[in-house]
C-alpha cells in the first residue's frame, strides 16, 4: 500500500514521504478549521440552518480538496471563502434582499461560468485585461469589511444616530471576551504557533464557558442533517432575476482568490517552474468543481485557501497533504455540538453577538491588508480608484458597490487623462455595466 501510494503522488520525485505529507495535511487543517465555526456563524444570518451549513461547510471543504489532491497532486487545501462568503451574506442577502437560496443559484452559475473558463484557457485573457490597482483594492476593502463585521459582531462597534456607528460598551461581558481573544488569537500568531487560529477560538471559548457566555452543549455526536440547505439553491430564480453583476461579482472575486492562492504557494513550495505553476488548470478546476458542490450543499463560493502555505512550511509537498486535510474536515462532521456551542453566538440586550469567532474575523481581515503595499499609490490614476474601492466597501457594507467604483473611476480617469489606450475594452464593459446597475438600481 506504501509503495502505491508514493507511486501514485510521486513522493520520491518530489522528495516527501508519507509521514511528511499526514504532518503536512494536518498542520493545514489547523490553521483553517475556523471556518468550521465561522463559515455557519456568518452565513446563518441569511436564515440558513446553522448546523446544515455547518455540514456544507465540511463536505465541500473535504471534497474540493481531496479533489485538488488527487487531481492536481497539489498540498493546496480548499473552503468556503472568507469574503465570498461575506459578499454572500451582507451585500447579496441582508442588503439587496435576494434570498439565500437565489444568492446560492448565483454562486452555481459562477461555479459553471468558472469551470468553462477554465477547460476554454479564456481565464488568462480576463486575468490580463483586469488592473492590478483594482485586484489589490479589492482583496483590501474585503479586509477592511471584515474586520468591520468581526468589530459588530464583538460588540466593540455599534450603530449610533449621529456618527453611524460609535464605540460599544467595551466592558460588557461580550465585548471583553472578544478584545481578550483578539489579544490571545493575536499572540498565537505573533509566535508562529501551528494552528493559532483555532488554538485563540477554542481558549476564548473556554473562558466564555467559565463565564457563562458560551453554553456546553457536548463534543461527539451523529453529524446534522444538510437537508435545510442540499440543492436549495434556486439557479432559474437567479436567472429570472437577471443578477449578472452578482454572478460576475463572485466570479471576479472567486478567480483572484485562486489566482493568487495559487501563485503564493506555488513560490513558497518550488512549484513554479518558468514563472508558470504545472497543473494550474487542474487546480482551478478542482477550485471551480468545489464551488459547484459547495452551492449544491448550501455554502458559498468554495477557494483554495492561503492557509495551506502552513502544511507546504512544513514540508507538504504533493496531493497527499491535501487528502489528509479532506479526510479531516470529513471527521470535523461529529464534533457538531462542539461547533455550535462556539459558533451559535450569545444574546446580549436583545442582539446576537458572537463574540468567540469576532477575533478570527478581525485578524482575517488584517492579513488581506498586505496588498496595500502594492499599489503604485505616487501614480494617481491608479491609487485613486484603489481607494475607493478600499473606502466603499466597509463603509457602504458592500463588496459590489466597492468594485462599482473601482472600476467606474478606473476608466473614467484614464479615458480623460489621456491614457485610455491603456486600458483593456473589458474594463470599459465592466464600468459601463456598472454604471447601468446604479441606474437600475435608482429606477427601482
Amino acid at each position: 500500500m506504501r509503495k502505491i501510494i508514493s507511486h501514485f503522488f510521486q513522493l520520491k520525485e518530489l522528495n516527501t514521504n508519507i509521514r511528511t505529507e499526514i504532518i503536512a495535511g494536518i498542520t493545514t487543517f489547523m490553521t483553517m478549521a475556523y471556518i468550521i465555526f465561522v463559515n455557519p456563524a456568518m452565513i446563518s444570518q441569511t436564515g440558513m440552518d446553522f448546523n446544515s451549513a455547518m455540514v456544507a461547510t465540511c463536505i465541500s471543504a473535504s471534497i474540493a480538496t481531496i479533489m485538488m489532491g488527487l487531481y492536481a497532486n497539489y498540498p493546496i487545501a480548499l473552503a468556503a471563502g472568507m469574503g465570498e462568503n461575506a459578499f454572500f451574506t451582507y451585500t447579496v442577502v441582508l442588503t439587496m434582499g435576494i434570498s439565500w437560496q437565489v444568492a446560492l443559484g448565483c454562486v452555481f452559475i459562477e461555479g459553471i461560468l468558472f469551470i468553462l473558463l477554465t477547460l476554454t484557457k479564456m481565464r488568462q485573457a480576463i486575468m490580463g485585461a483586469i488592473p492590478a490597482s483594482i485586484r489589490y483594492g479589492t482583496a483590501c476593502g474585503i479586509g477592511m469589511l471584515i474586520a468591520f463585521v468581526g468589530l459588530r459582531d464583538a460588540g466593540i462597534v455599534v450603530q449610533h444616530p449621529a456618527t453611524f456607528v460609535a464605540l460599544g460598551d467595551i466592558i460588557n461581558p461580550p465585548a471583553m471576551l472578544a478584545v481578550f481573544g483578539l489579544i490571545v488569537t493575536s499572540i498565537f500568531i505573533a509566535r508562529n504557533t501551528r494552528g493559532a487560529m483555532l488554538w485563540g477560538i477554542l481558549v476564548t471559548a473556554a473562558i466564555g464557558m467559565v463565564f457563562s457566555m458560551v453554553k456546553y452543549q457536548g463534543v461527539v455526536s451523529p453529524p446534522p442533517s444538510m437537508q435545510p440547505t442540499f440543492m436549495q439553491m434556486d439557479v432559474l430564480g437567479a436567472l429570472k432575476m437577471g443578477l449578472l453583476t452578482v454572478v460576475f461579482i463572485f466570479l471576479f472575486m472567486d478567480i483572484f482568490d485562486t489566482v493568487g492562492t495559487l501563485a503564493g504557494v506555488g513560490e513558497l513550495g518550488g512549484f513554479m517552474k518558468d514563472g508558470k505553476l504545472p497543473r494550474a488548470g487542474k487546480a482551478m478546476l478542482s477550485d471551480a468543481i468545489g464551488t459547484c458542490v459547495g452551492a449544491a450543499c448550501g455554502t458559498p463560493t468554495v477557494t483554495s485557501y492561503i492557509e495551506s502555505a502552513s502544511g507546504i512550511a512544513a514540508g507538504g509537498r504533493s496531493g497527499l497533504a491535501s487528502v489528509v486535510t479532506g479526510l479531516l474536515f470529513i471527521l470535523a462532521l461529529f464534533f457538531a455540538p462542539l461547533v455550535q456551542m462556539i459558533g451559535g453566538g450569545y444574546q446580549s440586550n436583545g442582539v446576537l453577538l458572537h463574540p468567540v469567532t469576532a477575533p478570527a474575523l478581525i485578524i482575517v481581515g488584517s492579513m488581506m491588508l498586505h496588498s496595500v503595499t502594492k499599489i503604485r499609490w505616487q501614480d494617481y490614476s491608479e491609487s485613486i480608484p484603489a481607494f475607493l474601492v478600499i473606502l466603499t466597501m466597509p463603509l457602504t457594507f458592500s463588496i459590489a458597490t466597492g468594485i462599482a467604483f473601482g472600476f467606474i473611476s478606473y476608466a473614467a480617469v484614464k479615458l480623460f487623462t489621456g491614457r485610455g489606450r491603456d486600458v483593456s475594452w473589458l474594463v470599459y464593459l465592466l464600468a459601463l455595466l456598472f454604471i447601468l446597475r446604479f441606474v437600475y438600481l435608482k429606477a427601482l
